[in-house]
């Protein structure tokens, strides 16, 4: 009987059978029937129960299960009770949030299965690194040598190599090679190492899908510039470079001649062993198909995604569109079957996707890649369609077929089921770069560059569309003009950030028609003509005039085209409450769907939801009145998992207590959107209109605004004017702290001392405040020009440059102005407090001096060198400062620090925000004690724990935090640390000591490569730095040599006792020379101390800094981390930490979490 009988049999019996088993030979390895401990999908019917070692179909059928019992494939079990999880480490550009989604699901999986499962992932921001989920954890490096260490204590006897993005899977390759894996017994499971080859190597790949006459682009894998240079000859210009073994693009790129592919070829070289010259094919449409395969060659599509933006931009940077809209049956069925003979051919055994490019004028397609593991894409698909990818891979890598499994999702199909969606899913990427200010280029290819993502769901593109937007960032009110536009023509050629606005002007302001758009971008007439329809909605808005005189139809549309209240409001000059009100008199509010993966042609009992008015009913009834828990929104730089994290915690802990939760968040990315982590999620908006019709609708008890990071922060005091239970600490006191006159006159009231500050509105006001309390100063814009909003200033003339050239300062546009204070320690106290008294507070310590955005810098804790009677003053101040804002909740304060040559140290406030912080994951697990568990009791005012003081604890062991930065991604940004914050991650690692937590965490950001013995250093910066000669000194008495591009160094040096300096030739505009120049003196790091970012292109510090990013190398560019890193090496040069893995050495930082904590916390 073949598979389809066994799902008709599933359902009833309603059809006839239609598709026939496809089988594979058994792997070579043994597996062992285990005793599962498995979901069942509903409830069965009947009494049969299966037989050991009987495969049956999950139906509550009787007769299905019988008869599928005697047919199914007996594929063995994975016979294994521990298994290695390798994680995807630091969030940076190209893999970010979506792997601990991913990686959070397999472990839910092995926990299911009564598997202990192990864990190796330096990311102490994401709830995957709870243990709530992995038996042990390792806050260790993912590279080959660390996963070799932990396989050598821990003995597994599986590992998963697919859920930890790009990094786990390059480790795994290098592991096999190595020969550990088989030395050590570890089972690969799910999808082959060999398949995991053949999809990374590009040569293997072409080869593999022309065995199955499959089309690819014509290219040559080469790993050489000359032979990239021959290789686009024969193949002819325009080319696309790709990168093997990397992710996200990196290091892709097109080149329309000979000495851009030089350039492109060099810089990718440096970042790969190999690189794929093929056929450009810009323009071509771009789609995606998620595929799952289990080992008896089940294989179903998952979901088919198309891209908005034609080929040639990468599909993260790319607007996503799922299911696909705009091919033709025939087309969809082509590409379907060539993905299913694709994956079955490659032997994939789990997840995986394939892109292809599609011509839009002719039946002709190509396969671009397959991505053997879980990616980006398949969070988003998972998220889009309701089917857990991540889950179902992981029981299929330990041997379950698919007919076995449960959709765990509905409850009530199995997981050999092809989800139907009912609605449109949009994603739109985040990109930052307006952070980096002029320095990087603006516009995106093929080399991903965007930080996070959004997915909006609704039932016409428009309204999915317009969702999204929003999402994106709250000051867009959705397909509107946020921008004038120059070179209207390039800008709508050329793919940047903000292309979509482009096009918006085009059709607003320009008359654009839908052909002359699309002979400019070639996005799909489809999309154009739907956005047209967006402007002609907003066309009808405007002729109406006022509110008063938009009817039920009109506003009826409006809202089914995905039109929100602020932007009618500003169509017709209204205010958003007043369009809010008119809108409900006439009866048009949205309906709550269900995302059921069945289209609801099945009855299912998901708790996944979003809002929309292309509807005429609800799916729910509203009778749980529970807990609202906002989100944290999309990833960006300066909230990212952390914040995902302590939403997740919070949610758990509420219904640990009994509460039903409700989660409102819209990143696909996220645990927190995952369908099992509240009672109900809501896949949506987070501004005010959404969230308080979902309150509405479910006639919340309460909603907690303190775990989400900084969004619902912005609209707590509106939703309490308007009525809403806002719990913990009020929306006032919130308002309190953000406001800087409230702020510091609260601060004076309770005695906590501050820097000195003013709110200047004219120049000469910022340069009279700055005279008096001397430079330099720190220097705040509320309308930033270009680049970075936030500097400090060292002169007059630099503070004129800021406030003239780079923003405008003026009574509409005053500006902060701080007094900085120079070389002083900063400090973070996170904390929990109840009705204004403190419970729980923990400080931590920066390596860095002021300066340094806190998201930046390099935190240690236990603090290593504050004295016992400071600690005891930041407690009183974490103390006035509770009572001072009756704190219910958690908060965080960054405090500055300076030591005086006699008598105390100042301690001086320089901010305070009363929400969890992106450290209150750290502290939590360094100290073993969980601040949002106190924090959520705090909030509810249940359970609310006794004040413990953490800190007099005594610990033997020590954790740093450093930021992940993602330079390679953002061409031409300066790696300079600032008061802006420019990190896109974070990793910790634990030690006996600070360099020995400083050493396994440096070591943990990824792509970091620890230098050879007696390796060059390339050395700069700034004289005056004490540091500079110290570390000269000592990199030299460890027996590295010594370069330097200037005259000043290499003289300052050579006067040090002890020091020999070599100054070399630096071509600061030849990247190819400069590479070689690294190559002939054998520079493998760059230490570089200057004293300000660059001004231009060719500052010799800026091309040192750029380039060992560019070049893949370590880049130390502050004084004090570059000291404890060389102070680090000196420790761990003798110990063998230069040589990497060697069997029977263990070193002393591979110990799990729990060993150093004490307890699994």
């Amino acid at each position: 009987m073949n598979l389809a009988c066994l799902k008709a049999l599933g359902r009833g019996l309603q059809r006839p059978c239609v598709r026939a088993f496809h089988s594979t030979p058994t792997p070579s390895f043994a597996f062992a029937a285990t005793k599962a401990r498995r979901a069942v999908a509903a409830p069965a019917v009947g009494d049969y129960t299966p037989k050991e070692g009987e495969h049956v179909l999950n139906s509550p059928s009787e007769i299905a299960r019988r008869i599928s019992a005697k047919v199914l494939p007996k594929i063995p079990r994975a016979n294994v009770e521990k298994v290695l999880v390798v994680g995807s480490g630091g969030l940076s550009i190209g893999q970010a949030g979506e792997f601990d989604y991913s990686g959070s699901q397999a472990l839910k999986a092995l926990h299911e299965e009564g598997v202990s499962a192990v864990l190796i992932n330096p990311n102490i921001a994401t709830w995957q690194t709870s243990h709530e989920l992995a038996s042990e954890v390792y806050f260790l490096p993912v590279t080959a040598d660390y996963v070799a260490y932990v396989l050598e204590k821990e003995r597994p006897d599986g590992i998963l190599l697919t859920f930890g993005g790009q990094s786990a899977l390059n480790v795994g390759i290098q592991l096999d090679r190595m020969g550990v894996l088989d030395r050590l017994g570890v089972k690969v499971l799910g999808t082959p190492i060999r398949t995991l080859e053949v999809s990374e190597d590009r040569d293997l790949f072409v080869q593999a899908l022309k065995e199955i006459d499959i089309p690819v682009a014509q290219s040559t894998a080469v790993s050489s510039v000359p032979a990239a240079l021959e290789a686009a000859e024969a193949i002819g210009y325009p080319v696309i470079l790709r990168s093997a073994f990397t992710l996200g693009g990196l290091g892709s790129g097109f080149a329309n001649d000979a000495e851009e592919l030089s350039n492109l070829a060099a810089k990718s070289l440096s970042l790969s062993p190999q690189v794929l010259i093929e056929r450009s094919m810009k323009g071509w449409k771009e789609l995606e198909y998620e595929v799952v395969r289990d080992a008896a060659d089940n294989t179903i599509i998952c979901c088919n995604m198309e891209n908005f933006d034609p080929l040639g931009t990468h599909t993260g940077d790319s607007i996503v569109v799922a299911p696909s809209q705009t091919l033709p049956d025939d087309e969809y069925h082509m590409l379907r079957s060539a993905a299913l003979k694709t994956i079955r051919h490659l032997g994939v055994v789990g997840e995986c996707n394939i892109q292809y490019a599609l011509n839009p004028n002719a039946r002709e397609y190509c396969v671009i890649e397959v991505n053997a593991r879980l990616s980006r894409s398949s969070a988003l698909a998972s998220k889009a369609t309701g089917y857990p990818l991540a889950y179902t891979a992981a029981k299929i890598a330990l041997g379950y077929t698919l007919p076995e499994l449960p959709n765990a999702v509905t409850k009530t199909t199995t997981a050999c089921f092809e989800p139907s969606l009912d609605y449109i899913v949009t994603k739109i990427p985040k990109w930052d770069l307006a952070k980096f200010s002029t320095q990087v280029n603006r516009e995106v290819g093929s080399s991903m560059k965007s930080v996070g993502e959004v997915m909006a769901i609704g039932r016409t593109f428009e309204e999915s569309l317009q969702k999204a937007i929003r999402q994106v960032d709250p000051r867009w009110k959705g397909f509107e003009v946020v921008m004038e536009v120059e070179n209207l023509d390039h800008a709508l050629a050329v793919p940047t950030d903000t292309r979509l606005f482009a096009i918006a002007y085009a059709m607003y302001r320009k008359g654009y028609t839908v052909d002359m758009l699309h002979d400019l971008t070639k996005i799909d007439k489809w999309y154009l003509h739907k956005l047209d329809n967006i402007v002609q909605t907003h066309r009808a808005l405007e002729a109406a005039g006022s509110i008063e005189k938009i009817d039920h139809e009109l506003m009826d549309r409006a809202k089914r085209m995905g039109f929100s209240d602020p932007q009618i409001a500003d169509i017709v000059k209204s205010d958003e409450l007043t369009v809010r009100a008119h809108r409900k008199s006439l009866g048009v509010t949205p309906f709550v769907k269900r995302i059921d993966t069945l289209a609801a042609e099945y009855p299912a009992h998901t708790n996944y939801l979003y809002t929309t008015y292309n509807a005429t009913e609800h799916d729910v009834k509203f009778d749980d009145k529970g807990t609202m828990v906002l989100g944290s929104g999309v990833y960006r730089i300066g909230s990212s998992v952390e914040f995902d994290w302590c939403a997740v915690t919070c949610a758990r802990k509420l219904r640990n207590m009994g509460k039903k939760t409700v989660m409102i968040n819209y990143n696909p990315e996220t645990v927190s959107t995952d369908f099992d982590e509240a009672d109900r999620l809501y896949f949506e908006e987070l501004g005010y209109e959404r969230v308080m019709d979902i309150y509405e609708l479910e006639q919340a008890a309460g909603v907690v605004v303190s775990v989400g990071g900084q969004l619902p922060q912005n609209i707590a005091l509106r939703l309490k004017d308007t009525g809403v239970n806002v719990l913990g600490t009020s929306p006032d006191q919130i308002d309190n702290a953000e406001d800087r006159h409230k702020f510091s006159s609260i601060l004076d009231s309770i005695g906590v001392d501050q820097p000195e500050w003013t709110e200047a509105s004219s120049l000469e006001a910022a340069k009279e405040f700055a005279n008096k309390v001397t430079y330099p100063v720190l220097i705040r814009p509320s309308y930033v020009l270009s680049g970075a909003a936030m500097n400090v200033v060292y002169e007059e003339s630099e503070l004129e440059y800021n406030l003239s050239a780079a923003a405008s300062v003026s009574p509409l546009h005053p500006v902060v102005i701080t007094k900085f204070i120079d070389g002083a320690q900063e400090i973070d106290v996170d904390a929990v407090a109840h009705q204004g008294k403190l419970l729980i507070h923990a400080v931590s310590e920066h390596v860095e001096n002021a300066g340094v955005h806190s998201g930046d810098a390099t935190l240690v804790l236990p603090p290593f060198s504050l004295p016992a009677k400071d600690m005891e003053r930041l407690k009183e101040i974490a103390e006035k400062v509770a009572a001072g804002f009756d704190i219910s909740g958690p908060f965080n304060m960054q405090i500055i620090r300076k030591q005086a040559e006699n008598g105390d140290a100042t301690l001086k406030v320089i901010e305070c925000n009363l929400r969890a912080s992106r450290s209150f994951p750290f502290v939590s697990k360094v100290l073993g004690t969980n601040f949002i568990d106190v924090a959520t009791s705090a909030i509810v005012g249940h359970e609310v724990p006794a004040p413990v003081d953490l800190m007099k604890e005594k610990r033997d062991y020590t954790a740093i935090k450093v930021a992940q930065f993602s330079w390679t991604r953002l061409g031409g940004a300066d790696p300079f640390l600032g008061v802006e914050m420019a990190s896109t991650g974070e990793v910790a690692s634990f030690g006996k000591d600070v360099y020995e937590a400083y050493w396994a965490s440096l070591l943990s950001t990824t792509g970091f490569k620890v230098p050879r013995a007696g390796s060059g250093v390339l050395i700069g910066g700034d004289i005056n730095k004490p540091e500079m000669a110290k570390i000269a000194k000592q990199l030299t008495d460890l027996g590295f040599k010594l370069y330097c591009s200037s005259p000043v160094v290499e003289e300052h040096l050579n006067a040090t006792p002890y020091v020999s300096v070599k100054k070399i030739l630096f071509p600061k505009t030849d990247k190819r020379k400069l590479r070689e120049v690294f190559d002939e003196y054998e520079i493998q790091s760059v230490i570089n101390l200057a004293k300000s970012r660059a001004t231009t292109f060719t500052d010799e510090d800026y091309v040192a800094r750029r380039n060992a990013v560019d070049f893949g190398l370590p880049l130390l560019n502050e004084a004090r981390t570059a000291e404890l890193w060389v102070e680090s090496l000196a420790r761990k040069i003798p110990q063998g930490g230069l040589k990497g893995y060697v069997e029977g050495r263990l070193p002393s930082e591979v110990r799990s979490w729990s060993e150093f904590v004490g307890h699994r916390a």
